[in-house]
């Protein structure tokens, strides 16, 4: 736990938010101070979606600093069972109200006595983990507690289906495409004459649960949440799993070979080398694209990326393999994923960054100056900064980053959407110059492109440095400060620029 007034991943309590509000029939009641309540306010506005969010505050006031909680836990829980009568009462504290040490077991002992519902602790640390292995940790505790408790009733479906299926393990709230991704792995799935069993969580019933060991394995499409899940289910009921997130044409062809791979160790004799191909050459318009003369205008740009690291492995290989961009650097903030990240990765980038510090981010993208930065919403704030520009590939987003349209970023529909957004991050940049030439709104204003601002411009500098092209200026504006500051140069004038010229740091 650290303060801060940004960062890549919340605090657990939102991680745990998430799973039990994916849910249907859950309720979440939020042991929290005022301040921390804005899960409700985010989830509403984001998500877009038409029920109001299940979660309610009992809130830490004053009162409860003083004397403890007394009975207010165990009476919100009892009134919300009453009212909205759900199949699961989830209590989670915030770090903040983690601090009163309060016995919250007890609290969920002796409401359960009285509640139709089952009411369960958040088995999460608040100072040790973040959103992600928060939200991670409940699906795993979620699905484990009614698997135990349909074992004890013999409820448990533990036959297999007929016919080859799937479970899709983690898909849940504020997740980066998540219900347009669902949409074409279903889709994917129906091609592939593999039934789906259920979706976990993202808009399933707690009596779902159960039915997950009949499935013949599970998928795991973003790693930072369900992977937990996948391994219990593999080591209690044999039940194999793929993680590899099928995004982009060669990631979508492994993902499919893996299934087929498995179905036929399963016993199954199937052969989708036929339908890969005829959704790379035909279907699919982003392979026939990375050939195309538009896609070969690419060679020789540089890119930063970063993200969490499903989306961030992903993305840089397709910059990589597909579209022949040099990636400087790929990077993540997701730290317990180290391992995996740097060996997925190694080949395709350059140099690789662990961190969820977005000033060390801010700081080498403007030190190398990419073409082009495809990450998070932070990403975007820093290339606006710097005058470059940036793809959204990642949360944390903001609310243009949830379109109502079908916007995929899995399977073949996904490699489209993804060579669209690579293209055009990396040829608006020409708008500028375009407008100028032809008329447009006024580009000539000198924006700030640096992420200090220690220099000052004299005028005739700055009405020189309008006189070059809009889509080159911020680059040239960065060479010229970087020249003033290693020259210890407060004061940027013409001479100035045209030693820098001479010395052929302009470029």
């Amino acid at each position: 736990m650290k303060l801060a007034y940004w960062m890549y991943a919340g605090p657990a309590h939102i991680g745990t938010l998430r799973i039990a509000t994916s849910f249907r029939k859950v309720h979440a009641i939020m042991h929290a101070p005022l301040g921390d309540d804005y899960f409700n306010v985010m989830r509403s506005m984001l998500e877009r979606k038409r029920d109001f969010t299940p979660v309610t505050a009992s809130v830490v006031d004053r009162h409860v600093l003083a004397r403890g909680s007394q009975e207010k836990v165990i009476q919100n829980i009892k009134r919300k069972d009453k009212e909205e009568q759900p199949d699961l009462v989830l209590l989670t504290p915030t770090c903040t109200s983690s601090i009163l040490q309060e016995d919250l077991q007890n609290f969920v002992n002796r409401a359960s006595q009285d509640s139709k519902a089952d009411v369960l602790l958040a088995d999460v640390n608040h100072y040790r983990v973040n959103e992600l292995q928060a939200a991670d940790r409940t699906l795993e505790q979620v699905i484990k507690f009614y698997l135990e408790k349909a074992e004890k009733d013999n409820s448990i479906f533990s036959k297999k289906t007929e016919k080859p299926s799937v479970n899709i393990l983690g898909p849940c709230n504020l997740g980066f495409h998540v219900h347009h991704d669902i949409a074409e792995l279903k889709r994917l799935f129906k091609d592939l004459s593999i039934t789906i069993n259920t979706i976990i969580p993202e808009g399933a019933s707690i009596d779902e649960l159960k039915k997950l060991p009949q499935a013949w394995f599970n998928i795991v499409p973003y790693r930072e949440v369900g992977l937990l899940s996948a391994q219990h289910l593999e080591k209690n009921y044999d039940m194999p799993f793929i993680s590899t997130a099928p995004i982009g044409i060669v990631e979508t062809a492994n993902f499919i070979r893996q299934i087929q791979t498995l179905l036929k160790q399963l016993g199954q004799n199937v052969n989708f080398e036929k339908y890969i191909d005829l959704q790379t050459r035909f279907v699919s318009q982003s392979a026939w694209f990375s050939r195309s003369i538009d896609c070969q205008n690419l060679a020789g740009k540089t890119a930063v990326v970063f993200g969490d690291a499903t989306h961030t492995v992903a993305i840089t290989k397709i910059l990589s393999q597909e579209m022949g961009v040099r990636v400087l650097v790929a990077g993540t903030y997701c730290k317990p994923e180290e391992i995996w990240f740097r060996k997925e990765i190694s080949k395709y980038c350059e140099d690789i960054l662990i961190t969820d510090d977005h000033n060390l981010v801010g700081d080498i993208i403007a030190k190398l100056e990419p073409s082009a930065i495809f990450g998070t919403q932070m990403e975007r704030h820093i290339g606006k900064r710097l005058n470059i520009p940036c793809g959204v590939i990642s949360a944390p987003v903001h609310i243009q980053n949830f379109p109502l349209s079908y916007r995929p970023f899995m399977g073949y529909e996904g490699s489209n959407q993804i060579a669209d957004l690579i293209y055009n991050s990396f040829t608006l940049g020409m708008e500028d110059h375009l407008l100028e030439i032809f008329g447009g709104h006024d580009t000539k204003d000198i924006s700030s492109s640096t992420l200090s601002n220690e220099n000052i411009w004299e005028i005739e500098a700055e009405n020189e440095l309008k006189r070059i092209p809009g889509f080159v200026r911020g680059k040239i504006k960065r060479n010229v400060e970087k020249f003033a500051k290693i020259n210890n140069l407060n004061k940027i004038t013409l001479d100035v620029m045209h030693a820098c010229k001479e010395a052929g740091n302009m470029q």
